[in-house]
């Protein structure tokens, strides 16, 4: 993933876990070597000699073991739920594998520039079929998420975050929201190839860099 802008400032990086180590000592390196490290249960902040900082967000926290890079190595088998209006993928997966998903895709229109009836007649079709697919979308995660949540060490939403909202509203959803990762993964158009995106992308450490 390329770096993106940050709110307050800064860009945030995602690094796979094993390559943390190099990622801090190239850091070290471009900003004249680190002078302080800040260990928290849900974060990890690097100060360089220059001013420059970098603040790692501890995924699945709190942080257990010697090191962030130790604790983002651990094996894990993760829950994974994506969503937009237009579809929607959940899956299972154990080490950024996928061992059992299912993917749908829905019709949900654009919005139309028309006025009038014409306009109103279209809203609410276009609010009926994103019903639809949110329901599809409530189900497929109830069937396939919900009776395994025993066997996963988390769950890692992605995609729209109104049409999450909507989800949690789904008391039958209730268990897969509690045990959700603070961070939702942004995403394309939910399918198997953007779910196994995920699958990697929701082991790698969020990291945001801010200069001095």
């Amino acid at each position: 993933m390329k770096p993106r802008e940050v709110a307050g400032g800064g860009r945030a990086v995602e690094v796979p876990p094993e390559r943390l180590d190099g990622f801090f000592a190239r850091f070290a390196e471009r900003h004249g070597g680190i002078t302080a490290t800040e260990t928290a249960p849900f974060e990890v902040r690097v100060l360089a000699a220059d001013g420059a900082s970098a603040t790692a967000t501890v995924p699945f926290g709190p942080l257990e073991g010697p090191s962030l890079t130790a604790h983002a190595q651990v094996s894990r088998r993760i829950a994974l739920l994506l969503v937009r209006l237009g579809g929607h993928s959940v899956g299972i997966a154990r080490d950024g594998r996928i061992e059992v998903s299912r993917t749908d895709r829905h019709l949900v229109q654009g919005r139309s520039a028309a006025g009038g009836w014409s306009q109103q007649r279209f809203a609410r079709r276009r609010a009926g079929q994103a019903r639809h697919a949110l329901r599809d979308a409530a189900k497929d995660a109830f069937e396939v998420l919900v009776p395994r949540l025993s066997e996963v060490d988390a769950v890692v939403l992605g995609g729209d975050r109104r049409a999450l909202d909507e989800l949690r509203e789904d008391r039958r959803l209730a268990p897969l929201f509690a045990r959700a990762e603070p961070r939702v993964l942004d995403v394309g158009e939910p399918s198997y190839a953007v779910l196994e995106d995920a699958a990697a992308r929701a082991l790698s450490v969020q990291v945001t860099l801010r200069d001095g």
